[in-house]
């Protein structure tokens, strides 16, 4: 499980598509997505619509495997009008909350991951729109902030895809080193928000630590999250690289999975 309770994670679902319908009206919906570039603003905001449908029919269904795309109602807006867009955005994080809270926390579901529950996808849907929130404010130059809570978990969720993705050989993952060489996270701007990774050769593992290592990456911890979720180059004068900085590209290029 997360920080947060399931509760809040129901509550940030809303309130963060709320967030990125907010950062879509005005804008140009057929711009390209800079740090998704396959993706206009439309699609980067109908992907993140979906999603929220389809793990809202899985809670509902109590789904064992994978629903298929084509069998979650309403998955597609209908229209090109963006206030068709905007109201589908918005029934769909609301369906999908109402979903998640009458279920709780502790339904067996089918999910890709490590835990099979409605707890889980609580959590990943939350996160899930952390980082597309940031995707849409950059493609429509808007601001962006998180929460230090969520920017904390969504830090915490990514290093636990990783170590998961490495079990599994995925892509990648599978090619990072195993020669013992540390990473360090720091959040300059937030108390205990600090991150130890080894990639050891049994494998990457992390802990919350202060400590010395062979790369580390400094700076507010919203622009530490985007850097390691690959939407702030850290090259970025936000942020600062300290030792070798050649790690921890092999880190951002081998971690590129969804």
């Amino acid at each position: 499980m997360g920080l947060l309770t399931h509760e809040r994670y129901c509550e940030e679902i809303v309130r963060l598509t709320g967030e990125l319908r907010a950062a879509l009206r005005g804008a140009d919906l057929g711009a390209t997505v800079p740090t998704c570039p396959d993706w206009t603003l439309r699609e980067l905001a109908e992907h993140v619509g979906r999603a929220h449908r389809w793990v809202g029919e899985i809670v509902r269904t109590r789904a064992a495997e994978a629903v298929a795309e084509d069998k979650v109602p309403d998955n597609s807006p209908g229209s090109d009008d963006p206030a068709a867009l905007d109201l589908w955005l918005a029934e769909g994080a609301a369906g999908t909350a109402e979903a998640l809270r009458e279920a709780g926390p502790d339904v067996e579901v089918w999910a890709w991951a490590w835990e099979h529950s409605t707890g889980f996808w609580a959590r990943r849907m939350a996160i899930e729109t952390v980082v597309h929130l940031a995707d849409a404010a950059l493609a429509a130059q808007v601001p962006y902030t998180m929460t230090p809570e969520l920017a904390t978990d969504t830090l915490d969720e990514w290093l636990e895809i990783v170590v998961f993705a490495q079990k599994l050989d995925r892509p990648g993952a599978a090619e990072l080193p195993r020669d013992g060489r540390t990473l360090h996270l720091h959040a300059t701007d937030a108390p205990d928000a600090e991150w130890l990774i080894e990639l050891g050769a049994d494998g990457v593992t992390w802990r919350r630590a202060h400590g010395k290592a062979d790369a580390a990456l400094r700076g507010p911890l919203t622009d530490v999250m985007l850097v390691v979720n690959r939407r702030l180059a850290p090259g970025s004068d936000r942020v600062e690289v300290l030792g070798d900085a050649a790690l921890l590209d092999t880190w951002l290029e081998r971690t590129t999975f969804g």
